[in-house]
């Protein structure tokens, strides 16, 4: 025992010396990373091409690259600055819940699918919900799609067996077409240009549609519950859907004309997809008074694949002034969340970040916390938002992806519930959604099967929810933004009344 005490005496000199060293070597490295935050290293469009890069095309004609990069470049922009940053404003106020997020549409979009009935479905869809979702949470919805530039899908090989044979994956119809066989599955660059003109087209109907009465919902004819199975829940439902058309029929009858077609008949809808193939992105992105701008949607985000501190696609977000996505998942390190965030947003601008979290319906009471915690921390102005959908992907015993509904809807509660504990807020969603009636996930007020799959599932990649879904998903959420309005009032009134006693 003396011995092991004298051994422990001389070491412990040691000891403090080594805690000594790693105390000042990480001052030194917060000392660096705060002095990259106030001068950070010059930014370039081209910057990005000097670090490590992940999912990206193999082309095997690099004539072929430039030119249709070059035809891009030429092209004029799909959406302009001064939407983006009313965007970015609409964020900021969503951060600071005045407002909360709905961004939904395809996994994957498809050139067949540019079609004004396949268009029509995507925005209807979205705008009921939004709908549902104002009259929940009494406040204003901001709409984003995944729609008119959604064309391209990191994947996790890069190749897969068909028939025996080992070909490329399917990547998306702007890197190479969906027939499994090796020829069509060559990584072909004119399907970016190919990309840039089906997102004009589709871009160009959605604004049609916004501006010209489509999205005036107020006929019931609009609101069919058909599919609702459960009479008590399609009781419930049609009362609120009869009370969100009376509403909007009051405020016409009333001569609220400017104000109708403000809310329902016209409206804001932004794009957004992910930024993946960076070649195209670069050339889609414009300078405006000295400022960088991704003129080929209003928002894009960082895939889980892609968002590595030293890679290039973090490179390139934190140059542009559109607002960022961020997704989240298992796999994110709470420190490193911090530093991403710091290294996109350096001057913690509002409306510039959104979280969105993808973590899995058993995962999230144990990983959300501390990423709440760091986050507020360091201070950090973020927009919160929850995609219930890439966590909970499983296949079948057929082999065929599904995700379902109730672990959707168990990840989507679960994260309010840890927003509301920690004091922080969430304020918006992600869903991979459509407004047909395909059967892709299980479950919901259809009652779908594993063995129903098969009916119409059309999905190239992910599965979606449909139409039904898409709408009891949305009166749910609604119901919880109803729950937590009421939470806060309640709170309220309660401070009022101890102010004045």
């Amino acid at each position: 025992k003396t011995r092991t005490m004298s051994e422990e005496a001389k070491q412990q000199p040691q000891l403090q010396q080594q805690q000594q060293q790693q105390q000042e070597q990480q001052e030194q490295q917060e000392q660096q990373e705060q002095q990259e935050r106030q001068h950070p290293v010059e930014w370039s469009l081209d910057s990005w091409r000097q670090r490590r890069i992940a999912q990206q095309p193999d082309y095997p004609d690099s004539g072929k690259v430039e030119a249709a990069i070059g035809k891009i470049k030429s092209l004029p922009p799909l959406v302009h600055s001064s939407e983006i940053l009313r965007l970015r404003r609409q964020l900021a106020a969503a951060q600071q819940g005045q407002s909360f997020l709905l961004q939904g549409g395809d996994c994957a979009e498809r050139f067949q699918d540019c079609t004004s009935t396949s268009i029509e479905a995507k925005l209807k869809i979205i705008l009921q919900m939004s709908l549902v979702l104002v009259w929940g949470a009494r406040m204003p919805t901001v709409r984003i799609g995944r729609v008119a530039g959604q064309y391209g899908k990191p994947r996790s090989k890069p190749t897969e067996i068909v028939d025996g044979k080992e070909i490329p994956c399917f990547k998306g119809d702007n890197i190479n077409s969906f027939e499994p066989n090796a020829e069509t599955r060559v990584h072909d660059p004119d399907r970016l240009v190919q990309g840039y003109f089906h997102s004009a087209c589709t871009l160009n109907y959605i604004r049609s549609l916004v501006t010209t009465g489509f999205a005036d919902l107020h006929q019931s004819k609009h609101w069919d519950l058909g599919y609702v199975q459960n009479n008590v829940n399609r009781q419930k439902y049609q009362q609120l859907t009869n009370r969100i058309v009376d509403a909007l029929d009051f405020m016409s009858a009333c001569g609220a004309d400017s104000a109708h077609d403000q809310v329902v008949s016209s409206v804001d809808f932004f794009t957004s997809h992910e930024g993946l193939v960076m070649e195209f992105e670069s050339a889609v992105t414009r300078e405006y008074e000295g400022k960088y701008f991704n003129t080929g949607a209003h928002f894009i985000w960082i895939g889980d694949r892609t968002r590595q501190l030293d890679g290039a696609h973090v490179e390139y977000f934190r140059g542009i002034e559109n607002p960022i996505g961020i997704k989240v998942g298992p796999t994110m390190v709470p420190e490193d969340l911090v530093k991403l965030i710091r290294t996109l947003n350096p001057t913690n601008a509002p409306g510039k970040i959104t979280l969105i979290t993808r973590l899995g319906a058993g995962n999230v009471k144990k990983m959300l916390p501390p990423l709440i915690k760091v986050v507020q921390e360091a201070d950090l102005l973020v927009l919160w938002t929850c995609d219930p959908m890439h966590g909970n992907t499983h296949k079948t015993e057929q082999d065929i992806k599904t995700r379902s509904f109730d672990a959707i809807l168990d990840e989507l509660s679960t994260t309010f519930e840890c927003h509301n504990n920690t004091g922080s807020r969430l304020g918006g969603v992600h869903f991979e959604m459509t407004g047909e009636d395909v059967t892709e996930c299980t479950g919901g007020p259809q009652n779908l099967l594993a063995t129903d799959l098969h009916v119409n599932y059309t999905s190239y990649c992910d599965p979606r929810l449909n139409y039904a879904q898409s709408m009891e998903i949305s009166f749910r959420l609604a119901a919880m933004l109803a729950e937590q309005r009421k939470s806060k009032q309640q709170q309220q009134q309660q401070q009022r009344k101890s102010l004045e006693y």
